[in-house]
């Protein structure tokens, strides 16, 4: 297992839930929500320097047979924009088939329910794609998911 905090992204059309996980990547943690809009790319480059973050997980939203839709395609745009942002730091992303329902369900067994679970829903989320990236690295003793390729754009 590479040593190092790792940051876990769930890029929504709202929010942009974040959590991070402990030096030694065993346990993932909720961090923040981001607004989506204006800054967001910013921020979460500021987190990945305040964390001093050694690789960035972003989860893509596949559909349950495999396939990418218009979700998964802005998640794709919001990983390139922050890989190019936090170079040389690695930005990769993995499948996050049903992370934000499990982590609705999580917190509705926890009793939390209205808003109280939307301001929270993208952070547990952040915190499902994360560990299951930590524990796929620490299993199979490979870096998980695809690694965000980062090309020169003129933003």
């Amino acid at each position: 297992m590479r040593f190092g905090v790792r940051l876990g992204v769930d890029p929504g059309d709202a929010r942009v839930g974040v959590a991070r996980s402990d030096p030694s990547g065993f346990l993932a943690t909720p961090v923040e929500t981001v607004r989506r809009g204006k800054g967001d790319v910013r921020r979460l480059a500021q987190l990945v320097a305040e964390t001093e973050a050694v690789e960035v997980v972003v989860g893509l939203p596949r559909s349950l047979n495999g396939t990418e839709g218009p979700a998964a395609e802005k998640a794709r745009d919001l990983a390139g924009r922050l890989a190019r942002r936090v170079a040389p730091v690695p930005v990769r992303m993995c499948d996050e088939r049903l992370t934000t329902v499990s982590a609705e369900s999580i917190l509705r067994e926890q009793g939390r329910h209205g808003a109280k679970r939307r301001a929270v829903v993208d952070q547990a989320a952040a915190v499902l794609i994360l560990q299951t990236a930590l524990d796929t690295e620490r299993s199979s003793g490979q870096a998980p998911g695809e690694i965000v390729e980062v090309t020169e754009t003129h933003e």
